[in-house]
């Protein structure tokens, strides 16, 4: 996603760890990220931990603003970053998930606010933008996922919508992303915002605009 490329301009540190290698197979790299996503071989690794370890190891060797810690993720990336906002929501600001989605089973609300943002295509045919089921075990789709984190952060049911706002998929000519913000009433620390890609499939050409975009949003949405 090239955010290495605005690490100076925007002052801020970046760390890509990888998912474990699934011993059969061709030995792709996976995050047990959620009952859906995708933990096939049934590993018992423990990644949302291994994430707050990552987090810990960076605040111990640099100086970190402890109110703008942030994950993205795309795929497998977005359900972890879900589950860790979830399990560890007064370490994490914000999150970011293109393409993911929230747990399979409905929980309660975590401990604290978390911002929450998803990047979803209407063509994504891997992780459906309406919900699906992998291997038999639903997760939930983009709408849904935003939903469920506006009511843990507490924000109005009615989100405020931009038509066309953004233009964050290449190969989709003009502005073809629309905006959907629960941003009113929410607890302090928290708000839950759907970018929906119209006619973006699972992995989009993203535009130039794409990073910037999505690191100004995560800037401007410390934690409370």
């Amino acid at each position: 996603m090239k955010f290495g490329d605005l690490a100076d301009s925007h002052g801020f540190l970046l760390v890509a760890p990888d998912g474990t290698e699934q011993a059969t197979g061709r030995n792709p790299r996976f995050w047990n990220a959620s009952e859906a996503c995708c933990n096939f071989a049934g590993s018992t690794v423990d990644d949302s931990g291994y994430v707050l370890a990552v987090i810990d190891e960076m605040k111990r060797l640099f100086t970190v603003d402890a109110d703008r810690v942030y994950l993205v993720g795309h795929s497998n990336g977005g359900f972890m970053s879900y589950r860790a906002a979830h399990e560890h929501p007064n370490v994490i600001a914000a999150i970011v998930s293109l393409a993911g989605a929230a747990a399979s089973e409905e929980r309660g609300a975590p401990a604290a606010p978390v911002h929450v943002l998803q990047i979803h295509g209407t063509a994504d045919e891997t992780i459906l933008f309406d919900g699906g089921d992998i291997g038999d075990v639903a997760y939930p789709g983009a709408r849904e996922s935003v939903e469920r984190w506006a009511r843990y952060n507490g924000c109005d049911r009615e989100p405020s919508t931009r038509e066309n706002a953004l233009d964050l998929d290449g190969s989709v000519e003009g502005p073809e992303t629309g905006v959907v913000r629960y941003a009113s009433g929410c607890l302090d620390g928290g708000s839950a915002e759907l970018w929906t890609i119209e006619g973006g499939g699972h992995t989009p050409r993203l535009s130039p605009a794409f990073t910037r975009h999505v690191v100004e949003w995560l800037l401007a949405h410390p934690r409370g």
